[in-house]
């Protein structure tokens, strides 16, 4: 990386990239990784974890050049984190778990210098996995509904005030404030609302391509009803089983 950052004789695009140009791939890679997780696929993971490791390695070198940190100095840092959060391997602590990390991450956040329960959730995170974060957040110092009641009622309740906006920007609000209770609810059942998310995503275009492949290549120009019933042949293609 150092080579590719040479100002004389490094790569045209590398030598001109800065943290914050680099930040939307550094992203991308990390969703990469998840989806070879996802997919089981080993050699993907590999390679996918080496892209995401050239992540770390570009943040690093430019840190490094502006003389803020360097690659050792990640390595070092998070060393240290994971001794100091877990006492009862590292530290001869007499218990441990869960609950003495998060104990110390809150130890941690108070220490800084936003003392907010809310402290430290990225704005870079995806909005459902933010809203989620925001959410667990608030509950731990009892801002929360009791049971799974109260954020399915407020989700009835924000899609009235949807259907009650009267221009554009009303609605888009609204729309914001029925994600994030859906969000909620999928919390207080337990429920990774992101994951579903990007499993429905899947399902969902796996679904059109196979009606796409019934119809020839494109669904362009069928009826509605005819579009209805190729989707519910894709559907009932999934349930039915396999033939060796």
């Amino acid at each position: 990386m150092a080579r590719l950052r040479d100002p004389a004789t490094g790569c045209e695009w590398d030598k001109v990239q800065t943290f914050q140009t680099i930040a939307p791939y550094t992203i991308e890679e990390a969703y990469e990784v998840a989806d070879a997780c996802a997919r089981g696929d080993m050699d993907d993971l590999k390679d996918e974890l080496g892209d995401l490791l050239l992540q770390v390695v570009f943040h690093s070198r430019i840190a490094e050049e502006a003389g803020h940190f360097a690659l050792g100095d990640v390595a070092d840092a998070i060393s240290t984190k994971m001794e100091r959060r877990h006492p009862h391997i590292f530290g001869g602590a007499v218990e441990g778990g869960h609950h003495l990390w998060e104990a110390i991450k809150a130890e941690e956040r108070a220490a800084k210098d936003d003392p907010s329960a809310l402290a430290g959730v990225a704005l870079g995170l995806p909005a459902l996995l933010r809203a989620e974060k925001l959410q667990k957040r608030a509950a731990r110092v009892g801002f929360d509904w009791p049971d799974d009641d109260g954020p399915r009622a407020k989700i009835a309740e924000e899609i009235q005030e949807v259907l009650n906006a009267d221009d554009d920007a009303a609605r888009t609000e609204e729309i914001g404030d029925l994600l994030f209770a859906v969000v909620n609810w999928a919390r207080h059942l337990g429920v990774d609302a992101e994951a579903a998310l990007r499993s429905a995503n899947t399902k969902f275009e796996s679904r059109f391509r196979a009606m796409e492949a019934t119809a020839g290549g494109t669904i362009a120009g069928f009826t509605l009803d005819d579009q209805e019933a190729l989707w519910s042949a894709a559907k009932q293609a999934e349930r039915e089983p396999r033939k060796v």
